[in-house]
């Protein structure tokens, strides 16, 4: 951009070229400055061009070699692939003439064969016929003119063999059946593969199978409903029924597995399987209507459903019920354990049949989808619902009658209800594991939860809600009026002793049935993976589901133990413990040095209050369990060191009173940790802390104790100067003029 110069930018314009100036200066001096480095490069490039000449040279000579190469490659290769469609033609010709020669051969031995009743010799000969390709053979034919009749013939004398062949072999396999000839049962077996019949003889010799299958079920049923009631089977009479059904067909399998695989390969043990399976069901369907009528399943099932709905006043003893239970039980176990053993022969074989997962995946749910959909599953899902019926009824009931026969025993901390209640439960649900269903386990879990949330703690909560009778007897003598009552036939539910007796086996109850959940539901974690060892991941969840309930069960027990702990407080504890403390007010605490030596020696409050707190506790030591002991010990802990606290701000001290109230603070701590496992020290926490108030020398102490951060303080300023105002030896304006 043109500047136009004037006088009054001229100065401006020579410091801009002065700039200018300056820059083009450096910038020569930088190319001045690489000078000397581009020369060595140009020198060095001028040594090397000699080199780049012959290395240029020797590159064409290289490339003129590689093309050559080239060139006779292609040649080569041209050859090769002639040579290589020669040969492959000597093959076809070769085969063509093996063909040929074999055709003709095995049109003699069949026709031979044949007539000699020689089927094995004769399927031999089709199967090779069968390997050959017709169509190649009939061109073969045509190129040469003068065999064509020949080969023609072979070709029509084996067709017509191989008709006749299958026709005869499966004649033979029926008249061996009718025959009951296994022997030749199993010969014309062997042979339809051969003849390229898999399916027909597959087929054929499945049904005979079920023939058989169908025999034996018959007698064995008829067996079953014959069979006397004192027969020591005759409980279970109709799972044995069932169990022996598919343990004739998991023995047919098993032995004529290898011999399917030999003569028709892996992969046709699912179509073998689909067959009996379709038997299985016929008798299956046919023993479980014998057994639901022979059993009165339908009118027992109605009349508990009736008996539910408040429609039917007689009710089954549950105890009847229970072999039944057992048959259902066990005859859904055998059913699993048959399905599991379908499922596992069924794997191997489609693994060893075919190496495609996609193959694989889709046989496997052929299979599923058969089991499925068959008679089988249908049945097994109506005894599974029988089952389920029976099993809540036989719970409900049998831990209602437990609850109602509820008796303690002498010297027995719990009643007999939490041994037969929970005896009940783990019967129910290890039954039900033993069904070897998902779906059972996790109704009766639900089940058992719920009886144990609902009527078995509300049964408990409703005998801690009498509440713990007021006054004071020692239990020993009241086990002994108890009997004594029972002795005379007098024993009535109102009797203080009694009530008093039976409100703590209830709450040792309710700790104990805590104990017994707890350990219940990680012993059915251990059982479970045991019974399922390749659970799927949506039955896992199932069975997580359930087993959390139990957490709801030990929350609700939980709850009932607080209430009856509150119940205790406000009956057995409070009333005895508060005129204990309050005896504090009687005592003077502003002592005289002789005073102080002759308290330090005798305590009289201290030694009273520890005396009476170990007859009351004494009086509950052996009546309550460890757990709910030490929580009784907690509540007279927090009920005495409040109730303390509230007579000791009524009270005045000097500093001699001071320390014989921390003395006393201390031995009464140490008192109740020697007499529970638990911690008690941290309820005395404020109550060490008033006696250390009390206890100072002078004011200024103070600021060092509430100011320390090795002591946790619970007091508040305000609660400090309230404190230390009770001191009748400290001065007042002391106490306000105090920095906290």
């Amino acid at each position: 951009m043109d500047i136009q110069v004037t006088e009054e930018n001229l100065v401006e314009i020579y410091k801009q070229l002065d700039e200018s100036e300056l820059n083009v200066n450096k910038k020569l001096e930088q190319m001045l400055q690489r000078y000397c480095y581009i020369e060595a490069k140009l020198q060095s490039i001028k040594k090397i061009l000699p080199n780049v000449v012959i290395i240029r040279s020797e590159g064409e000579t290289f490339r003129d070699t590689i093309e050559k190469t080239n060139r006779l490659a292609e040649t080569v290769s041209a050859k090769v692939r002639k040579l290589d469609l020669a040969r492959s033609r000597v093959c076809e010709c070769q085969s063509r003439v093996h063909d040929i020669l074999d055709l003709q051969l095995c049109s003699e031995g069949v026709a031979t064969a044949l007539k000699n009743e020689d089927y094995e010799q004769g399927a031999a000969h089709v199967r090779r016929y069968l390997s050959m390709d017709q169509e190649l053979l009939e061109r073969t034919a045509d190129d040469v003119s003068e065999d064509r009749v020949t080969i023609a013939g072979s070709l029509a004398t084996l067709k017509q063999a191989a008709f006749q062949l299958r026709t005869v072999v499966a004649k033979k396999f029926d008249e061996a059946v009718k025959q009951e000839d296994l022997a030749s049962v199993e010969r014309f077996f062997k042979i339809f593969p051969l003849l390229g019949m898999h399916d027909e003889g597959l087929s054929k010799f499945c049904l005979y199978l079920c023939t058989k299958l169908q025999e034996t079920a018959h007698k064995n049923l008829r067996s079953a409903v014959e069979i006397k009631s004192n027969d020591e089977r005759a409980a279970v009479v109709y799972a044995d029924t069932l169990t022996l059904l598919f343990e004739g067909i998991a023995r047919i399998i098993e032995v004529h597995q290898p011999i399917i695989e030999t003569y028709y390969g892996p992969g046709k043990l699912l179509k073998s399987i689909s067959i009996l399976q379709e038997e299985c069901d016929r008798q299956i369907k046919r023993i479980l209507s014998e057994f639901m009528k022979n059993r009165n399943i339908g009118k027992k099932v109605q009349a508990i459903n009736e008996y539910s709905r408040k429609q039917n006043i007689d009710k089954m003893d549950p105890k009847s019920l229970d072999f039944l239970i057992e048959e259902l039980t066990l005859m859904h176990l055998r059913a699993e354990l048959y399905i599991r053993f379908l499922r596992r022969r069924v794997v191997n074989d489609v693994n060893v049949a075919t190496a495609e997962e996609n193959q694989r995946s889709q046989q496997i749910k052929e299979f599923e989808s058969m089991i499925k959909n068959s008679e089988l599953s249908h049945a097994m899902q109506e005894i599974l619902g029988a089952y389920l019926a029976f099993e809540r009824y036989f719970l409900e009931e049998s831990v209602n009658k437990a609850l109602g026969m509820d008796t303690l025993e002498q010297h027995q901390q719990t009643s007999s209800m939490v041994d037969d209640v929970f005896y009940i439960v783990k019967k129910c649900i290890r039954r039900a594991i033993s069904s070897w269903s998902v779906d059972g386990v996790c109704a009766v879990v639900n089940m058992a939860c719920g009886i144990l949330e609902g009527d078995f703690s509300n049964r408990l909560k409703s005998r801690l809600r009498q509440g713990y009778p007021a006054g004071y007897l020692d239990l020993a003598q009241a086990y002994n009026a108890l009997q004594t009552s029972i002795q005379q036939g007098r024993l009535q539910t109102s009797d203080t002793e009694y009530a008093r007796l039976m409100f703590l086996a209830y709450l040792n109850n309710t700790d104990v049935s805590i104990e017994y959940v707890e350990t219940l539901s990680k012993s059915l974690v251990a059982e479970i993976d045991n019974a399922f060892p390749q659970m799927q991941q949506k039955d896992r969840d199932k069975i997580d589901s359930c087993l959390a309930g139990m957490k709801g069960v030990t929350s609700t027990l939980r709850s009932v133990i607080d209430y009856g702990m509150e119940q205790l407080r406000s009956s057995a504890v409070k009333p005895r413990i508060t005129p204990w403390v309050d005896a504090f007010l009687s005592i003077n605490h502003q002592l005289n040095e002789d005073e102080l030596l002759r308290y330090e020696t005798d305590e009289p409050f201290v030694q009273t209050l520890v005396m009476n707190l170990e007859g009351l506790l004494q009086a509950f030591k052996d009546s309550l369990t460890a757990s709910n002991y030490d929580a009784l010990i907690g509540i007279l802990t927090s009920e005495m060191t409040t109730r303390l606290e509230k007579v000791m701000l009524k009270s005045t001290f000097n500093r001699a009173g001071g320390l014989i109230l921390d003395k006393e603070i201390r031995s009464l701590a140490g008192y109740l940790a020697a007499a529970t496992s638990w911690s008690v020290r941290d309820k005395f926490a404020r109550l060490m802390q008033i006696a250390t108030i009390l206890s100072v020398e002078k004011v200024e102490e103070l600021a060092d104790y509430c100011g320390s951060d090795a002591i946790a303080w619970r007091l508040t300023p305000a609660e400090v100067r309230k404190i230390a105002a009770l001191r009748t030896d400290l001065r007042p304006d002391d106490i306000k003029r105090l920095k906290l």
